[in-house]
């Protein structure tokens, strides 16, 4: 039975097709060659620009399509981030159905009563995480699933062999990429993890040996918080530099050095 199209991917070939004629999606080579030269002052201010303002984005979704062309992009260098053996073990399930988006979201809301309950004996934290507003599945403008493909070149993979782990880890690379980039384009992304991975691989139809990692949520916004929405709720604070460099040793803080960082 043919599966009926998705109204985003109807020009999805075209699109494609004119991105890399256009050069708006390059070759692999085609990047080395234009990015070779020395990074320059601004494009490295640039960088920690994005970097610092990247934001786990739940909220402030306006109602705007975020191009094909855009989308393409921002896959694109996720596919260019390392990975162990150069296994690229990654796949991104693009979503935009509203019937499978409830779904996911109606997975969200029996994950998060579970994490409710488990505050029982604490009201006032129950409360303030009751407040937080933890996903935007239904206001982004996609919703996009990123597995992990244990199979991919397998059985050998270079690197792979001491810590497994590494297939997971590169994945997640590929996030961190598909965020930051995501950031440059003026596109705010939050990742959901209150779900059911058990759930999620039914409702996307997702193979038994393909594993999800993360479901994210983009769109264009309103504003970009200025601190992270958890860090301005107080739920936690950023802990100081000093704190999480140890020298030479576990345990041997910078601190009892008598060293202050930030």
């Amino acid at each position: 039975m043919v599966k009926p199209k998705i109204n985003l991917f109807i020009n999805f070939e075209s699109t494609y097709i004119a991105s890399i004629k256009n050069k708006l999606l390059l070759s692999s080579n085609s990047l080395q060659t234009k990015y070779r030269k020395q990074i320059s002052k601004y494009e490295r201010e640039g960088f920690y620009k994005i970097l610092f303002s990247r934001r786990d984005v739940r909220s402030h979704f306006i109602k705007k399509d975020i191009p094909l062309a855009t989308i393409l992009r921002i896959i694109n260098a996720a596919h260019h981030a390392p990975s162990v053996g150069y296994s690229q073990p990654w796949n991104f399930i693009l979503i935009k159905e509203e019937k499978t988006r409830l779904k996911i979201k109606n997975s969200f809301l029996r994950e998060h009563q579970k994490a409710i309950r488990l505050l029982e004996n604490n009201k006032i934290k129950q409360n303030k995480y009751k407040s937080l507003k933890l996903e935007g599945i239904l206001e982004s403008n996609l919703n996009l699933c990123v597995t992990y493909d244990d199979t991919r070149f397998a059985p050998f993979i270079i690197g792979k062999t001491s810590i497994p782990e590494t297939g997971i880890y590169s994945v997640c690379c590929a996030i961190q990429n598909l965020w930051l980039a995501a950031r440059a384009e003026e596109i705010g992304m939050g990742w959901v993890s209150i779900i059911s991975n058990r759930e999620l691989k039914k409702i996307l139809e997702i193979p038994k040996y393909i594993k999800p990692i993360a479901y994210l949520c983009l769109g264009y916004v309103s504003e970009f918080s200025q601190t992270p929405d958890l860090e301005k709720s107080k739920w936690l604070k950023r802990l100081a530099l000093n704190e999480i460099i140890y020298l030479e040793k576990w345990g041997n803080q910078v601190r009892k050095n008598k060293v202050k960082l930030l």
